[in-house]
């Protein structure tokens, strides 16, 4: 017996050791996911005193339903169009004698851009002046033959030669004339004492000077414009638009738009005409559109930003203080119920008890952004939130900080 008894002995002990390491398994499991539950927890929540919301000054709110105009944003450039642009140019070639305008002058419709000189001048007017006077001869030659036949006395001949001559003197005037008058002078008005070797260039449109090509001195001619005048009150806004968003467009729509090297000004340009067809290369299609009210500033070439207002959209929406961006994603904060154990307080050496801080605790969700319009963005909850729930609407930045801080403790 006394065998036996030692024999079983060491069997139950070996049992009753398995059974312990069995034990301390089952239990040692879930403490581990519980801790994975919990820090996982803690990297959405963050927890504010009712000090710290003060001293931030934390705002609250609801997502709202908000009426947002959908917007296409753009790149584009002003233009001119080609009517409301003009060179000054001299029909006749001269020597530029003088320059009355400069880069940026304002000028009217008929105002002396520059004055050109050429020997050739006078010898027009000269031969103006000398074939009126042929003309009066011609027609007393022409009376003369007339009379003369009328009388038997003179050939049928010499009264031909005297009418055919008269009318090429009266062609040659005419022609005459009207080169005088492309010169700017007037026929009526010119005699022997006011024969003039100089011509003035005149602007052909109100506009501004956008460039002068001459100058003092050098050679002009209709091939050689003496300076370029543009009229920038009637600025067009053309736009590049890609194909899909073309049906987004229409004739008629407002657009706001910005230079893009300066964007402290606002203006606005009405869409006119839509183009039918491929710019170039580029797969975009021209857009026009007028530019209306205050031009100051606005030049003929400037490169611009243009916003496109498309249809009224109703979605859900908040501020746009309430969003925070971080990781490449947008978040919002949700007050929350969700409770996060954050500080472990030892009362000996051996246990230690973990107490609950009051806080008001918030939860970061995740959420895909839309158009913005008067201080609120239209949202999309990538995970449902209880309905009316409170929302951070002011200082989700301080919020969203405390967090990350918290994350780098």
């Amino acid at each position: 017996m006394k065998s036996l008894k030692t024999y079983k002995n060491p069997l139950l002990l070996l049992a009753f050791c398995l059974l312990l390491v069995s034990c301390g398994k089952t239990e040692t499991k879930p403490q581990e996911e519980q801790k994975a539950t919990t820090e996982e927890a803690s990297s959405t929540i963050a927890s504010l005193t009712a000090e710290q919301i003060k001293t931030v000054g934390i705002q609250y709110g609801t997502i709202e339903q908000k009426e947002l105009t959908a917007t296409l944003k753009a790149n584009g450039a002003l233009r001119v169009p080609n009517n409301n642009k003009a060179n000054a140019t001299s029909m006749y070639g001269g020597v530029v004698k003088s320059i009355n305008v400069q880069l940026g002058d304002f000028v009217k419709k008929g105002q002396v851009i520059a004055t050109i000189a050429n020997p050739q001048f006078i010898q027009l007017q000269e031969e103006y002046l000398s074939t009126s006077s042929k003309i009066i001869f011609a027609e007393q030659e022409l009376a003369r033959q007339k009379e003369l036949n009328s009388g038997n006395a003179g050939a049928l001949k010499n009264y031909q030669n005297a009418d055919a001559e008269l009318k090429s003197i009266r062609t040659r005037r005419a022609s005459l004339q009207q080169q005088i008058q492309l010169m700017g002078i007037n026929p009526s008005s010119l005699n022997n004492n006011n024969l003039r070797s100089a011509l003035s260039v005149t602007s052909p449109i109100t506009g501004t000077i956008s460039n002068v090509f001459s100058k003092i001195g050098s050679y002009v001619d209709v091939s050689s414009p003496v300076a370029e005048i543009v009229d920038n009150s009637q600025l067009h806004l053309d736009l590049n638009i890609f194909e899909k968003d073309l049906p987004m467009l229409k004739v008629g729509q407002i657009i706001h738009f910005r230079i893009t090297n300066n964007s402290g000004e606002d203006y606005n340009a009405k869409v006119y005409s839509i183009g039918a067809a491929f710019e170039n290369d580029s797969k975009s299609i021209p857009v026009h559109a007028t530019v209306q009210g205050n031009k100051t500033g606005l030049i003929d070439g400037m490169n611009i930003t243009a916003i496109v207002s498309l249809n009224n959209v109703t979605t859900d929406a908040v501020p746009t203080d309430a969003i925070v961006s971080a990781d490449g994603k947008e978040y919002i904060f949700v007050v929350t119920d969700k409770r996060v154990e954050e500080t472990e307080v030892e009362n000996d050496k051996s246990e230690k008890t973990k107490t609950q801080v009051t806080t008001t605790n918030f939860e970061k969700i995740e959420v895909a952004i839309g158009v913005s319009n008067m201080g609120y963005t239209a949202i999309t909850l990538v995970k449902d939130i209880p309905a009316n729930a409170k929302i951070v609407t002011k200082g989700a930045f301080f919020v969203n900080a405390k967090l990350t801080n918290k994350g780098e403790e």
